[in-house]
C-alpha cells in the first residue's frame, strides 16, 4: 500500500496548549514513530489571529496543500475549498450551541465559516458520538461522512508518581464561561474543600477569585499529573464539552471524577465517575462528597476506563479516515 502524503495544519500549536494542541501532539507523535503517513506540517507564520482566519485558511493554506493526498485541519478553522481531499476534526460546536459564551470574533467567524467548512470536507472526525449528533443537528451534516475517533491521555498521566499535598478538588481548563467555575466554587465551599484551578486565562470575564480558590495558571504536564494524583477528585461540571480530555487524564492517574451528567463527558466517563447536574451547586457539592467516599472504587473503575483509550488507536483510526478521503 502506498504511503499517503498528508498536510496537517499545526497552526493551533501557536494558539493554545489545551485540547486541540494535545490532540495534535498525540497524533503527530504516533505518526512520527510509524513513519506513516508522510506528514508535512503547515502553519500560518503570523500566529493565531483574525488575520490567520481571513487569509491563511481561505487563501494560503489551500495553495500550500496542492499536490498532497490529504489535508487535515485539526479544528474548526479550515479552508472553504481545497484541491486536496479535506479532513476536518470537530472537537465541539459549542460556539453555535452557546454563542454568548464566546468572544464576538469567534461568533461571527463560526456562523459564516462552519457551514462552508463542513461542506468542503470529504470526511469529518468527531471526538464523541455527542459531537457527531451536534454536527447533524446544528449544521445538517450527513452522518455518513462523520467518523467518531476519541482522544487519549498523554504518557505523563499515570497513577504512579509523586502527588501534590493538600485537601483539594481540582478543576482543569481554560478560564471561560463553559467551565462553570462560579457554581463549582460554590460547590467546593459547601463540600468544605479547597478548589485548585489549572488552566490558561481565557475570555468572558471569568476570574478565579474568592475564598477557597487557588488559581495555578497553566502548568506542565508532569506538574498537572501530580495535581491529579493528589486531588480528592477532579471536579469538571462543564456546561458543554465535545469530549472532556481532563476527565480521561484524571482517570488515567487514578483520580476520582465528578462531571456533568449530560453531553460528551457522561459518554466518556460512563460508570467510572460521579455524574451531576452542572446547573445545581448543591448537586455538585454532593458529587464531590460522594467521589471522596467512593475513592477506591472510582479509582479502579477510572483506570480501567482510561486504559481503553490510546493515541495508537486514535492514530490508526485517523489514518484509515485519510485513506477513505483519498480514495
Amino acid at each position: 500500500m502506498l504511503f499517503l502524503n498528508v498536510g496537517i495544519d499545526v497552526s493551533p500549536l501557536g494558539r493554545t496548549r489545551a485540547g486541540t494542541a494535545r490532540y495534535l501532539e498525540g497524533l503527530l507523535g504516533e505518526f512520527e514513530r510509524d513513519g506513516e503517513p508522510r506528514v508535512r506540517r503547515l502553519s500560518f507564520p503570523g500566529g493565531a489571529s483574525a488575520l490567520g482566519d481571513l487569509v491563511w485558511y481561505p487563501a494560503l493554506l489551500p495553495v500550500r496543500a496542492r499536490g498532497l493526498d490529504v489535508l487535515h485541519c485539526p479544528g474548526i478553522r479550515a479552508p472553504f475549498r481545497s484541491s486536496a481531499p479535506l479532513v476536518v476534526t470537530v472537537h465541539d460546536v459549542a460556539v453555535l450551541r452557546h454563542p454568548g459564551a464566546f468572544p464576538a470574533w469567534s461568533r461571527r467567524y463560526s456562523r459564516f465559516a462552519l457551514p462552508r467548512i463542513v461542506r468542503a470536507a470529504r470526511r469529518l472526525i468527531a471526538d464523541s458520538e455527542f459531537t457527531k449528533r451536534e454536527l447533524v443537528e446544528l449544521l445538517g451534516v450527513d452522518a455518513a461522512v462523520v467518523r467518531v475517533i476519541p482522544l487519549a491521555a498523554g504518557t505523563a498521566f499515570q497513577p504512579d508518581g509523586s502527588a501534590a499535598a493538600g485537601r483539594y478538588a481540582l478543576a482543569v481548563g481554560t478560564l471561560e464561561p463553559r467551565k462553570n467555575l462560579a457554581r463549582l466554587a460554590q460547590a467546593a465551599g459547601r463540600a468544605g474543600v479547597e478548589l485548585r484551578i489549572s488552566g490558561e486565562r481565557g475570555w468572558g470575564g471569568v476570574e478565579p477569585d474568592g475564598g477557597g480558590l487557588h488559581w495555578l495558571g497553566r502548568v506542565p504536564d508532569e506538574q498537572l499529573a501530580r495535581l491529579y494524583r493528589g486531588a480528592l477528585c477532579l471536579a469538571y461540571p462543564s456546561l458543554y464539552e465535545g469530549f472532556g480530555l481532563p476527565v480521561l487524564e484524571a482517570m488515567a492517574c487514578g483520580t476520582p471524577v465528578v462531571t456533568s451528567a449530560t453531553g460528551a463527558t457522561a459518554e466518556l466517563a460512563g460508570a467510572a465517575a460521579v455524574l451531576v447536574d452542572p446547573l445545581d451547586p448543591d448537586a455538585i457539592a454532593r458529587g464531590i462528597e460522594e467521589a471522596i467516599e467512593r475513592r477506591d472504587e472510582l479509582s479502579e473503575r477510572g483506570l480501567k476506563r482510561a486504559a481503553s483509550f490510546s493515541w495508537r488507536a486514535t492514530a490508526d483510526a485517523t489514518l484509515a479516515v485519510y485513506r477513505e478521503a483519498a480514495a
